[in-house]
């Protein structure tokens, strides 16, 4: 497969395109600089530092058979990174002849913004990246693609374990958490095998 990788130099992003490389993909990785990345074969790094240029984007991704969303956002402060980004992939990808993209979101947008002990820490520790988080969601789901919106609980920089459970409804708990190398792991396999197509799996250990 050939797999586009928005975010590619951000801390799971790096992730992503190592697993996809090892799995044997051609990874087009977009990053704000070039030389971001360790050279490999078959990586095909794209500068793209504006979030709203349609044109590179559009050129980037033709060709991919599909594109892993793994942009975070801002650590403090309002942020729109992810909403902006999504909102120039859609006629992006249109234009380029992709249909398949998958997202990295988070567990306590929208649905489950809820009162569990979970969603009030995490609302209350990165809001703005969550309402980020929520308003990307929606464009995606209102969009034509086969869209997966993964959202996991906090994210870890530990080894990959190849150990995690999936589900749609997978309960979500105050302790639970994910490694940023087990995430990649499952978003390489759900870009092999699409499992979750206009779904919202959840992740954990």
């Amino acid at each position: 497969m050939t797999v586009a990788v928005l975010g590619a130099t951000g801390a799971t992003g790096r992730h992503v395109v190592a697993r996809a490389l090892e799995k044997g993909h051609d990874v087009v990785a977009l990053v704000r600089t070039l030389g971001s990345l360790p050279p490999a074969p078959r990586l095909r790094e794209v500068e793209w530092p504006d979030v709203t240029d349609r044109e590179t984007l559009t050129g980037a991704v033709r060709g991919a058979d599909v594109v892993i969303s793994a942009l975070g956002g801002a650590g403090k402060g309002p942020t729109a990174v992810c909403t902006d980004a999504i909102a120039t992939a859609l006629p992006a990808l249109k234009d380029a002849g992709v249909e398949r993209l998958i997202a990295v979101s988070a567990h306590g947008v929208l649905e489950t913004h809820d009162r569990s002990p979970y969603s009030r820490v995490v609302w209350s520790a990165v809001g703005e990246r969550m309402k980020d988080k929520e308003a990307m969601e929606r464009l995606l789901v209102d969009s034509e693609l086969r869209w997966t919106i993964v959202r996991p609980p906090m994210l870890k920089d530990t080894p990959a374990s190849g150990v995690y459970t999936t589900g749609d409804r997978l309960p979500i708990k105050l302790w639970h958490s994910i490694g940023r190398a087990d995430l990649a792991d499952f978003l390489v396999r759900e870009a092999e095998e699409a499992s979750y197509v206009r779904r919202y799996p959840r992740i954990r250990r």
